[in-house]
């Protein structure tokens, strides 16, 4: 029969054994997750420079048909504006002949061809 003493040494070598493995165990159990931490880091690095990517190609998209948009209304305008520009000054054009007519400083030239109804030649 074994001693009280030998008991006790196979009973504190079993306590270390079994301390050791525990403690293998979780060494490797955070490994395992430090390394599942970094794949899943990883995959969200990933997956956010796809949707940086996407949102970057839409905005350029959207900008390039805005610029597009712009140049077509900068052109529609600009020739509303020159067809207001000429109505206008054919209107200023008009009120002019009109001042001169009606104070009588226009040619006779002049009348004949804004007011050829009213004008009486002198020859």
């Amino acid at each position: 029969m074994a001693s009280h003493e030998q008991s006790y040494k196979a009973g504190r070598a079993e306590g270390r054994a079994h301390g050791e493995q525990m403690k293998e165990s979780m060494k490797e159990k955070a490994e395992a997750a430090k390394q599942k931490t970094m794949e899943t880091a990883e995959a969200a690095k990933q997956k956010t420079r796809g949707a940086a990517e996407t949102t970057n190609d839409k905005t350029k998209q959207t900008a390039g048909a805005a610029r597009g948009k712009a140049e077509e209304t900068k052109e529609t305008s600009g020739g509303i504006l020159q067809q207001a520009g000429e109505k206008v000054r054919n209107a200023a054009q008009g009120a002019t002949d009109a001042v001169k007519h009606t104070f009588g400083m226009a040619d006779a030239d002049e009348d004949e061809h804004n007011y050829p109804a009213t004008v009486t030649r002198k020859d």
